[in-house]
This record gives C-alpha cells, sequence and structure tokens, in this order.
C-alpha cells in the first residue's frame, strides 16, 4: 500500500486539505504536506504554529467503521511518530496522553486526529507535526525543536520519508484492527 504524496507550499490547514481530497476525489490512501500553514489546528480547537521548516501533515485512509477504537488508536499513532523521531534523535522520547511527544518535558510534536464519512466508508486523517528547526514559545507549555537537542538540522524531506515507510507498513494492520499486534511491536 502506498500513500499518494500532495505537497504545497502554503496550505491554511492539512487536516482541511486532506478532507476536501477525500470527499472531492477518488484518492483513499495520502499523504499532505505542506511547507507552511496559515491556521494549523491542535487538539481542543487550540492553533498549531505552523513556521516553514518543520513538519506538518496530514496522512489519510479507509477504517472499519464498526471496531475501530479511537483511543487506542491515538496511543498507536503516537508510537509511529514517536519511532519516527527516534531515528533522529537518540534520547528518551516520552508520551503525554493524548496526543504529544516530549522531549526533556518539552512539548516537540502533536497530533490531531480526526474522523470523516463518506459515503458509508469511514476514513481517519492523522494530523502530525513536529518541531524541527523552531518551536513556539508557549506561556504555559514548554516547547523544544530537533535541532536545539540534535545540533544538527534534519530535513522535513528526511522526515516525511521516514513518516511514509512507517506509515505504508503498518496502515495495512491499522485496517485489519490489529492494535495489539502493532502495540507489541513498537512497544
Amino acid at each position: 500500500m502506498k500513500l499518494k504524496k500532495f505537497n504545497f507550499k502554503i496550505v491554511n490547514s492539512t487536516n482541511n486539505l486532506a478532507h476536501k481530497i477525500i470527499l472531492h476525489s477518488k484518492n483513499k490512501f495520502g499523504i499532505v504536506s505542506a511547507e507552511k500553514q496559515v491556521k494549523g489546528r491542535g487538539q481542543y480547537g487550540k492553533t498549531w504554529v505552523s513556521p516553514k521548516g518543520n513538519l506538518h501533515v496530514s496522512i489519510f485512509f479507509p477504517i472499519d467503521n464498526k471496531h475501530f477504537d479511537l483511543k487506542k488508536f491515538t496511543f498507536i499513532n503516537c508510537l509511529l511518530v514517536k519511532k519516527t523521531i527516534s531515528s533522529f534523535y537518540k534520547g528518551t522520547i516520552k508520551i503525554k496522553k493524548p496526543n504529544d511527544l516530549l522531549i526533556d518535558n518539552k512539548k516537540v510534536s502533536g497530533i490531531l486526529q480526526e474522523t470523516l464519512l463518506k459515503l458509508d466508508q469511514k476514513f481517519i486523517i492523522i494530523g502530525i507535526g513536529v518541531n524541527l528547526i523552531k518551536n513556539p514559545n508557549l506561556t504555559n507549555y514548554p516547547t523544544t525543536n530537533l535541532l536545539d537537542l540534535t545540533n544538527s538540522k534534519i530535513t522535513v524531506n528526511n522526515v516525511r520519508r521516514k513518516l511514509i515507510k512507517i506509515y505504508e507498513k503498518y496502515i495495512p494492520m491499522i485496517q485489519k484492527n490489529n492494535i495489539k499486534k502493532i502495540y507489541s511491536i513498537l512497544k
């Protein structure tokens, strides 16, 4: 299974664009990527700061409408993104429920999951942001970026390629609702 790539310079939101692609095309598997989002969204309606040089993507694919457990899948997504980041950063990466990844108790990545129904088919859209070279300065929530942590520039293309490879490997298991198997492999 291959993810169709949709690459853009500037978008409002990669998740919003994934919605449009699902609703107005025949594409069932894809990754929407943008150099910059101007209206990036986070969990609970929060804004996701999306400067150029960081990773802003949304992955989408169909899921089983009856047996899909969004809470369990949230944790699986955190593990998949953690596996991606650990290819570039060898230190400890913690998961802060429900959907943040922390290094040294500072947010380095966030995940936004949404579902969408098209006719009788349910889709999952996974918005992923990773602070590669910049991080927002938030008063109530410490943040960091991989450039500051590793002292080497990690490119969006390298992280995106790794993320695509990981998701293409695990999507068939996700679609079969084989969450326990994925968890045992990634944990």
